[in-house]
């Protein structure tokens, strides 16, 4: 249970690049209710707010993760994560992660400096800073998010053609790569919807089975919303569904019966 949680609120805002004429605006917002095998597990929201940085208004995204019911008695999650990127071009500027994880706490804040290709750490928990050297397209994990809603390549992509990004999380550039799987019309509690389903490539070992154990459908239309996330993982699955949403830039285009 702890591993499920944990990876659907990492991974969830790497699921499938962001313009001020893209996907999205300010207000949206998304509520997913997560479980793992029959339980429900918790929830997971983001949502659109404007802020200002270097005297420009940017994108400020929040997304929060908790545990619920029996869930949260067994293993108390409170995530908060934070990203301020710009409106053009996607670039991150700060991002903010405040986590706490059955006791596991972290507490960090960054700033990229876009010139010098670097992110200077500050970590409140451990009272320490630190500059690490970053590379020059380099997206956060909330940022990315966004970032890859509005690639241009998703809407002309073939089967088992793949989008590349660069993520710094924990520190460290790390490769995150999308696979095209194809098309599929789902059923949601909003009614059938047709979807676009990709398949992030992740490392198999002590929480997915294989490295292809995640499956990512968001819909084919102007939004590109993120409408479910299944993961096989090493002990039990994972499935999260969109709950709720608001403030789409478009209607979200349903089927007809």
């Amino acid at each position: 249970m702890k591993k499920a949680i944990i990876v659907f609120l990492l991974l969830l805002s790497c699921s499938v690049q962001a313009q001020s004429s893209g996907a999205f605006n300010v207000g949206e917002f998304f509520k997913f209710r997560i479980h793992y095998g029959l339980v429900n597990a918790g929830y997971a929201t983001l949502e659109v707010k404007e802020a200002t940085k270097n005297n420009k208004k940017v994108f400020h995204v929040v997304g929060n993760g908790y545990t619920t019911g029996m869930s949260k008695f067994f293993f108390k999650v409170e995530d908060n994560y934070q990203s301020y990127f710009d409106k053009a071009t996607g670039k991150p500027y700060q991002f903010v992660r405040k986590i706490n994880e059955g006791g596991y706490r972290k507490d960090q804040e960054g700033f990229f400096n876009q010139d010098a290709n670097t992110v200077f750490v500050k970590d409140y928990k451990h009272s320490s800073e630190k500059t690490i050297s970053v590379t020059e397209e380099v997206q956060d994990i909330v940022s990315a998010f966004y970032y890859l809603r509005n690639h241009p390549k998703v809407e002309t992509m073939k089967v088992g053609e793949s989008i590349s990004i660069d993520m710094f999380f924990d520190d460290e550039v790390t490769k995150f790569k999308l696979k095209y799987i194809g098309k599929e019309v789902i059923s949601t509690k909003f009614g059938k919807i047709s979807s676009l389903v990709f398949r992030p490539y992740v490392q198999a070992g002590r929480v997915f089975k294989e490295q292809e154990s995640l499956t990512v459908w968001i819909s084919d239309d102007e939004n590109k919303v993120p409408l479910r996330i299944k993961a096989s993982l090493a002990v039990g699955s994972l499935k999260a569904d969109l709950e709720e949403y608001k403030g789409l830039k478009k209607p979200l285009v349903l089927k007809a019966d």
